[in-house]
C-alpha cells in the first residue's frame, strides 16, 4: 500500500502562538528578544546566544503548546548597547576610515545590534581573518543556531514521519511547526501551505514539471533570471506552450511598462499561462516591483516568485503580494541548515498541478501490477517525494525566529555599506594612467535609507570588472589574488546568463549561440573571460569587510604591486590559481 500516517491532533491555536513568533510588525523599535530551543544539559549555550553577559533566562510559568517534555525554552534578552565604535587609541588608516564613515553615515549606528551579533554568532570571521562577501551565494550560519540544534538532536528521538510511532509523531509535530513558522514569517493568509524541498531550484522544478502547459498557453519570464527559472521553459516548450522573454535593461531587471506590454500581448485566452518573476537578481542587483504580480494575475496568469535572493534581506508579505507560488532556500537566509528549501504556495494552485509521477510518501494506495494509484489526501504531502528532511526542520523554525529579530535592521546597514563601497571603489584610479581601477556594472541603489524599517529599492550586490590601464583584467586573476588575501568573493556569470549578458553588453553574441556550444567557445567569441566579480553583503557584514574590499581593490591600482601579483599568478601551476 502507500505511506499513510496520522498527524497528532492539536488544539486550535494560531501558528504565531504555537511557535512563539512576534506578530507585532512595527519595526520602528529594536527587536531584542529571541526564542530558541534550549536544553538543560547545555548551560554553555547561554553565552553562545547572548550578546554580552547581560542576559535573562526565563522559564515559562505554563508550558507553551510547542513544549516538549525534554526541551525547555531559552528566551535571552539582548539589552546591552554595544556599538562598534572607533578606538580612541587607534590612529591607523582603518580607524580613521571608520570615523569618517560614521560621519558620512551616522544612521549606521542605529544598527549596533548587528555589531553585537558579529562579535558573538559570527566571531569566527574575525578569528580566521576571512573577509566573506558572497552572501548571495550563501549566508553564514549563526553559531548559536547550530549549537541549539545540536543540543536539540542530542535530547530528541526523531523518526521517519511516515509512521505513527512516538518518534514519528515528534518529527511530524516539528515538521508542522516548521510549516507554520514559514507561513508566519512570510505573513501568508489562510489558503497557503508549504512544500519542503531540497532547495529553491527543486521547488521551481516541482512547479515546472507539473504545470499544465499546453499548445494554447505560455510561459513568460524575465531575461534577468536564474537558470532554474529558465529551465522551466523546457517543460513548457516540450508541451507546445510558447515561451516569451521580458528583455533586461543594461543594468538588469526590466522596464515595468515593457513587462506589462508583453504580459498583455500574450495574455491567456482559453487556458491559463505562467508568469515567473525574479524578485531580486543575483547578479545585476535589480529588484523588480512585486506590484506586477497583481497585474499579471488580473490578466489571468498564474504567478511564480523566485524569492531566493530577495528573502534574506527583504520583508515579504504574501498578504500584500498574494503570489500563487514562491520559492526560497533557507541556507541563503540564515546559513543553516543547507539542503532545505520550500515552495510556499496557494492550495488552489497546487490542485491544478499535474504531477508526472508518484513516489513514497505521496500516495495512499498503489495497485501492483496495474495502473491504479490514489494520492494521499494531505495536499502538501502529494508534492513531498519520499521522506522530508525532518531532522533539520526544527532548525528552520529557529532560524526564522533568529532572522526575524535582526531583519528590521539589515536593510539600513546594507544600504550604508553598499553606498560606501560604490563611492569608494568608483574613486579608485591607476597610479600610472589615472584611469579607473574598476567598472561597476550592476544596478546602483537610488535610495539611501535613513532609518530602521525602511526597505531598499535594490539589493546589496555589486557586480564589477577590474581594469588595467588598457583592458579588462581576467576574473580568474582577481579571484586568485582575493584567495591569497583571505577574501571570499565570487566570479563568473552566477547561473544568470541573461543578467550577465546585459551587464557585459554581449546580447548580440548570445543570439549567435548554437547547439553544443561550450563556455570556452563562447568566451572565444567574446574575446575575454566571461562573467563579473561579485561582491555581496549580508547579515554579518560590517564596515571592516567593506574596508578590506576597498583596500584590496586599491592595491591593484599600484602598477608595481599588480605586476608582482601577475607574475606570481602566471607562475602558479595550472588549476591551482582557481
Amino acid at each position: 500500500m502507500g505511506n499513510k500516517h496520522s498527524s497528532p491532533v492539536l488544539p486550535d491555536q494560531s501558528r504565531e502562538q504555537r511557535i512563539g513568533v512576534n506578530t507585532n510588525h512595527d519595526h520602528s523599535a529594536p527587536v531584542s528578544r529571541i526564542s530558541l530551543r534550549y536544553h538543560k544539559s547545555q548551560a554553555s549555550l547561554l553565552k553562545s546566544i547572548s550578546s554580552h553577559d547581560t542576559l535573562s533566562c526565563e522559564k515559562p510559568s505554563a508550558p507553551p503548546h510547542s513544549y516538549h517534555p525534554n526541551v525547555t525554552h531559552l528566551s535571552p534578552t539582548l539589552t546591552t548597547y554595544a556599538p562598534l565604535t572607533p578606538s580612541i587609541s587607534r590612529q591607523d588608516a582603518e580607524a580613521r576610515a571608520y570615523s569618517a564613515f560614521l560621519k558620512s553615515f551616522p544612521e549606521y549606528q542605529s544598527t549596533w545590534i548587528l555589531d553585537t551579533l558579529r562579535r558573538t554568532d559570527f566571531a569566527r570571521l574575525d578569528r580566521t581573518g576571512e573577509t566573506y562577501v558572497d552572501y548571495m551565494g550563501g549566508a553564514q550560519h549563526p553559531e548559536s543556531l547550530v549549537r541549539v540544534h545540536s543540543a536539540f538532536l542530542t535530547e530528541s528521538v526523531m523518526g521517519n514521519t511516515h509512521s505513527v510511532s512516538n518518534s514519528s509523531k515528534l518529527s511530524s509535530r516539528y515538521a508542522d511547526e516548521a510549516r507554520d513558522a514559514v507561513l508566519s514569517f512570510f505573513r501568508a493568509p489562510p489558503g497557503y501551505t508549504v512544500v519542503f524541498t531540497a532547495n529553491a531550484t527543486a521547488a521551481l522544478k516541482l512547479v515546472g514539471e507539473a504545470y499544465p502547459f499546453k499548445s494554447n498557453n505560455g510561459y513568460i519570464l524575465g531575461a534577468d533570471s536564474h537558470n532554474s527559472v529558465h529551465g522551466i521553459r523546457e517543460y513548457a516548450s516540450r508541451r507546445g506552450a510558447e515561451v516569451h522573454y521580458i528583455p533586461s535593461t543594461s543594468t538588469g531587471g526590466f522596464v515595468l511598462s515593457t513587462a506589462k506590454d508583453i504580459l498583455s500581448q500574450h495574455r491567456p485566452q482559453n487556458a491559463s499561462s505562467l508568469f515567473a518573476l525574479t524578485g531580486l537578481s543575483n547578479i545585476t542587483n535589480a529588484k523588480n516591483p512585486l506590484s506586477i504580480i497583481g497585474f499579471a494575475s488580473s490578466l489571468g496568469y498564474h504567478t511564480l516568485l523566485d524569492a531566493a535572493a530577495l528573502a534574506p534581506s527583504s520583508v515579504i508579505s504574501l498578504s500584500e503580494t498574494p503570489v500563487d507560488a514562491m520559492v526560497v532556500s533557507f541556507y541563503k537566509m540564515f546559513g543553516y541548515p543547507t539542503g532545505v528549501g520550500a515552495l510556499i504556495v496557494k492550495e488552489s494552485f497546487l490542485q491544478i498541478l499535474e504531477r508526472p509521477w508518484f513516489a513514497g510518501g505521496t500516495v495512499d494506495v498503489v495497485q501492483v501490477p496495474g495502473p491504479v494509484f490514489t494520492r494521499t489526501s494531505v495536499l502538501h504531502e502529494q508534492f513531498e517525494d519520499g521522506t522530508i528532511n525532518f531532522m533539520t526542520l526544527p532548525a528552520v523554525t529557529d532560524g526564522l525566529r533568529f532572522l526575524s529579530a535582526y531583519l528590521p535592521f539589515l536593510p539600513l546597514r546594507l544600504s550604508c555599506l553598499t553606498h560606501y563601497l560604490v563611492a569608494s571603489l568608483s574613486c579608485l584610479r591607476h597610479d600610472s594612467t589615472g584611469t579607473p581601477v574598476v567598472k561597476i556594472l550592476s544596478k546602483l541603489p537610488s535610495k539611501r535609507l535613513k532609518s530602521v524599517g525602511e526597505q531598499c529599492d535594490s539589493g546589496s550586490t555589486i557586480s564589477l570588472i577590474f581594469l588595467s590601464a588598457r583592458e579588462m583584467i581576467p576574473n580568474s586573476f582577481i579571484e586568485h589574488v582575493a584567495v591569497s588575501r583571505n577574501i571570499s568573493l565570487r566570479t563568473g556569470c552566477m547561473c544568470n546568463p541573461g543578467g550577465a549578458a546585459s551587464l557585459l553588453g554581449i546580447q548580440n553574441q548570445m543570439e549567435r549561440l548554437y547547439p553544443g556550444v561550450t563556455l570556452k567557445d563562447f568566451g572565444r567569441v567574446v574575446g575575454r573571460e566571461l562573467g563579473v566579480v561579485r561582491i555581496s553583503l549580508g547579515l554579518a557584514s560590517n564596515f571592516q569587510d567593506a574596508w578590506k574590499i576597498v583596500m584590496f581593490a586599491s592595491s591593484l591600482a599600484d602598477s608595481r604591486t599588480r605586476q608582482a601579483l601577475w607574475d606570481t599568478w602566471t607562475n602558479v601551476p595550472i588549476g591551482q590559481a582557481m
